[in-house]
C-alpha cells in the first residue's frame, strides 16, 4: 500500500502512517514529523472535532464576557433585559458544547486495541490542545536589539523552530511521537535561557486548552508551555498503553510499562508547577491522574496473573488477591474523584467506568477464591503440603471464616458458595453501573466483558449447589489484598532523546543568553616587540585572562575580562583555545581586527550555566564543540516553581509560577 492509498484508508491508523512517512523520509526526520492533521484516520478526526469544540467555546466565552460587562455596564432596563436573554442563550450554547466534548472525552474506543481479545477498556486521555504560535516577528526583533545581530539572518533557525511546534501538536501515538515531544520540550530549555529575559517580555502568548473541559487560557510563561508538553506527554502514554493487546504477556508487559511512565509525567508535573492556570494542570486533577494511572498499571498486573492461571491454588489464589488490589487502587481513585474541585469536572464516564471496575474486580477476587476452594481442595502442590493449603486458604481472607473446618470438603464447598454469592452480587451491581452511564451502555467490550464474568459464575454456583443443601448459609470474609509486583511510578528520562540548539549559531550558552548583558567592541591589534601583550585562557569564546600594561593589547583597548568573538571577520565564539591562537600569531605588521565583549556584570561573567543534564558546560575545545548538543536530564526546571521537599539539585534553579505574570488569569 503506498502513502497516498494509506492516507485515504479511513481505518489506517496514524501510527502507521507516520512509520511509513519516516521510512520513506529517513531516520533523521522522523522524529520532528507529527502525523499529517489531515489524514482521516478516527484519532485524528476525533482531534479535530474536539479543536473545533475547543474554538466554539472560546468564541461562546468572548461572547458572554463581552455581554456581562454590558449587562454590568448598562443602567437601562430593557437593554439589560435582551442582554440577560442572550445571556441565556450562550450559557445554553455553552453547556451543549460542555456536553459533547465531554461525550469526545468519554471516547475510550478509539483509543482501544483493534485486537479480537476481549479485556476490560482502559481509561485514556486526549491530548491538550493548541493554537498555532507566530514567533518570527518577537524573536527576531530579540536577535536584533539584544544580539545585536542581522535577524534576518536566523529566519532558517526560527523555521524550524516553528515547525518543531507545529509537529509536536499532532504527535503519532507510539515511541516517536513520544520522542518529539521530548525533542520539543527539550528545545524549550534553550529558548528559555536564549529569549526570556526577566528584564522584559518576548511578547509572545502561549494558548491552551483544557483537555477536558476545552475552557481556552492565555499566558506568556514559558512555563506554561512546558506544562502543557509535560501532560500531553503523560496524555500519550495512556493511549500507548490502551492500545496494547493484553491477550498476550508482552502487550501487557508494554501496556504497564506505558501506564507507569504516564503516571511519571503527572507526578512530575504536579510536583514541579503550582498555579497552573487550566483545571486539568492543578494539583489535584494530577494527583488523580496519578492514581488512575497506577490503577490501571495494578490492573495490567492482575491480567498478567490471570494469563499464567492453570487452577493451581497457589495462581488462583495470588489471582484472587491481585483482583482485590485492584478493587482497592480504584476504590482510592474514585475518592480523588469525588473531592470538591473535581466531582463535576471529571467526565461521569470517568467516574462510572472507576465504580464498575472496582465492583467487577472485586468480584473476581471473590470467584478465584471459590474456585481455589471448590476445585483445588485436596491438590496441594508437590511441595506443599495439606496444612501450608489450609494456611493459605486462610490468610486470603481478612480474618478467619467463622464456624467453618477448612480441612473438611464439604466446609470448604460451603465457603466458596458464599464466595460465589457474594461474586454475583457484585457482578450484578457493575452491570447495573453500567447500564446507568450512556457513554458506557456505547462499549460493547466493556458489555460482553462483565456479562462474561457474571454468567461464568453463575453457572459455577450451579454446578456446587445441592438440592438438599440445608446448612447454615456461611459468610465470606473480604479477600485480603495483595499484589507481586508494585507500581514502579517512571519519571520522563529526558535525556533519552538528544537535541540540537537550534540557535547555536547565537554562541555558546554560557554568554549568549536573555539573561546576560555585553558590550561588543571593536580593536585594532598590532604584534610590537614585546609581543600582543595579553594572556588567554579557556575557549568557546576564548577570554582575556591578562593584559600587559603599556602592552601593544592595552593600547588597542583590549580590558581584562574581554571575550574575543571575531578575528579579522571570522565568528570565533565557538572556536578552540589553539585556533584563535594560531589566528593571533598569524598577526602581521597590519595588526588584527578583532571583536569583543565585554560582560556588564560580574556575577554574570562568573556563573556556570547548567546543561539540561546539569552537567557544567564543556570545557575542553572538542567537547564545546559537541556543546551544541545536550542531552536534557530529568533535573532541569529552570523556568518552574520546585516545591518544598524537593531535590536538593534544584535548590538554585529559578523559580517562575504560572500566576508569578501580570496577566495570570486566561485572556479571552
Amino acid at each position: 500500500m503506498n502513502i497516498d492509498e494509506l492516507m485515504m484508508s479511513d481505518s489506517g491508523s496514524d501510527e502507521d502512517i507516520a512509520a511509513l512517512t519516516a521510512e520513506d523520509r529517513g531516520s533523521t526526520e522522523s522524529v520532528r514529523k507529527g502525523c499529517d492533521p489531515l489524514v482521516s484516520t478516527q484519532r485524528s478526526k476525533l482531534q479535530q472535532r474536539r479543536a473545533k469544540l475547543n474554538q466554539q467555546i472560546n468564541r461562546e466565552l468572548r461572547l458572554r464576557s463581552g455581554a456581562e460587562n454590558l449587562y454590568r455596564a448598562s443602567s437601562n432596563q430593557k437593554v439589560k433585559e435582551t442582554v440577560a436573554l442572550e445571556l441565556s442563550f450562550v450559557n445554553s450554547n455553552l453547556q451543549l458544547l460542555k456536553e459533547e466534548l465531554e461525550e469526545l472525552n468519554s471516547s475510550m474506543n478509539i483509543y482501544q486495541t483493534e485486537s479480537e481479545t476481549v479485556n476490560v477498556p482502559m481509561i485514556p486521555l486526549g491530548l491538550k490542545e493548541t493554537k498555532e504560535t507566530d514567533m518570527t516577528v518577537p524573536l527576531q526583533d530579540f536577535i536584533s536589539e539584544h544580539y545585536s545581530e542581522d535577524a534576518s539572518l536566523y529566519l532558517t533557525e526560527i523555521q524550524v523552530f516553528m515547525e518543531l511546534r507545529q509537529a509536536m501538536r499532532t504527535p503519532s501515538r507510539n515511541e516517536a511521537g513520544q520522542e518529539l515531544l521530548m525533542e520539543y520540550y527539550n528545545q524549550l530549555y534553550f529558548l528559555d535561557q536564549r529569549f526570556f529575559s526577566p528584564h522584559r517580555s518576548l511578547g509572545i502568548h502561549f494558548h491552551w486548552y483544557d483537555s477536558l473541559t476545552g475552557v481556552p487560557s492565555v499566558q506568556r510563561a514559558l512555563a506554561f508551555e512546558k506544562g502543557s508538553v509535560l501532560f500531553n506527554i503523560g496524555a500519550l502514554y495512556t493511549q500507548i498503553g490502551a492500545r496494547q493487546d493484553r491477550s498476550t504477556l508482552t502487550g501487557v508487559q508494554n501496556a504497564i510499562d506505558a501506564f507507569q511512565r504516564a503516571a511519571g509525567a503527572f507526578l512530575y508535573l504536579q510536583e514541579n508547577f503550582s498555579h497552573a492556570p487550566s483545571l486539568d494542570m492543578s494539583g489535584p486533577a494530577l494527583s488523580m491522574l496519578v492514581r488512575l494511572m497506577v490503577a490501571q498499571v495494578q490492573e495490567c498486573v492482575c491480567e498478567k496473573v490471570i494469563l499464567m492461571q492453570d487452577n493451581n491454588l497457589n495462581v488462583l489464589l495470588q489471582a484472587a488477591q491481585e483482583a482485590a488490589r485492584v478493587s482497592d487502587v480504584y476504590s482510592l481513585v474514585l475518592q480523588a474523584m469525588s473531592v470538591p474541585l473535581l466531582k463535576d469536572y471529571v467526565p461521569f464516564s470517568w467516574i462510572s467506568m472507576v465504580q464498575v471496575k472496582t465492583h467487577h474486580f472485586r468480584a473476581l477476587a471473590h470467584y478465584y477464591t471459590a474456585v481455589a476452594l471448590c476445585d483445588c481442595s485436596g491438590m496441594p502442590d508437590e511441595d506443599d503440603d495439606e496444612g501450608g493449603e489450609i494456611k493459605a486458604l486462610i490468610q486470603i481472607h481478612t480474618r478467619r471464616p467463622d464456624k467453618l473446618n477448612l480441612q473438611d470438603t464439604e466446609d470448604k464447598r460451603r465457603l466458596g458458595k458464599a464466595h460465589l454469592r457474594k461474586a454475583i452480587i457484585r457482578h450484578e451491581e457493575a452491570l447495573r453501573l453500567h447500564g446507568v452511564c450512556k457513554m458506557l451502555r456505547k462499549m460493547d467490550i466493556l458489555q460482553e466483558v462483565l456479562s462474561h464474568a457474571h454468567t461464568r459464575s453463575l453457572e459455577k454456583y450451579s454446578d456446587i449447589d445441592q438440592e438438599d443443601d440445608f446448612c447454615e448459609v456461611a459468610e465470606a470474609p473480604e479477600i485480603q489484598s495483595h499484589t507481586q509486583q508494585k507500581p514502579d511510578i517512571k519519571t520522563p528520562d529526558f535525556s533519552a532523546v538528544r537535541v540540537t540548539d537550534i540557535f547555536h549559531r547565537l554562541g555558546p550558552l554560557s554568554l549568549f543568553s536573555a539573561r546576560n548583558r555585553w558590550v561588543r567592541r571593536h580593536a585594532c591589534l598590532v604584534r610590537g616587540e614585546a609581543g600582543l601583550g595579553l594572556t588567554l585562557r579557556g575557549d568557546s569564546p576564548v577570554l582575556v585572562a591578562g593584559v600587559l600594561p603599556g602592552g601593544c593589547a592595552a593600547e588597542a583597548g583590549l580590558r581584562e575580562g574581554d571575550y574575543i568573538v571575531a578575528v579579522n571577520g571570522a565568528d570565533c565564539r565557538w572556536a578552540e583555545h589553539a585556533e584563535v591562537v594560531h589566528a593571533l600569531k598569524s598577526c602581521t605588521e597590519r595588526g588584527l581586527e578583532l571583536d569583543v565583549i565585554t560582560l556588564q556584570s560580574h556575577e554574570v561573567e562568573k556563573r556556570n550555566v547548567l546543561s539540561p543534564t546539569g552537567e557544567r558546560e564543556c570545557q575542553s575545545g572538542s567537547e564545546r564543540k559537541a556543546g551544541r548538543e545536550y542531552e536534557r536530564g530529568s533535573s532541569s526546571i529552570w523556568n518552574w516553581s520546585w516545591r518544598s521537599g524537593g531535590s536538593k539539585r534544584l535548590a538554585n534553579t529559578f523559580s517562575l509560577s504560572f500566576g508569578n505574570l501580570r496577566e495570570g488569569e486566561p485572556l479571552f
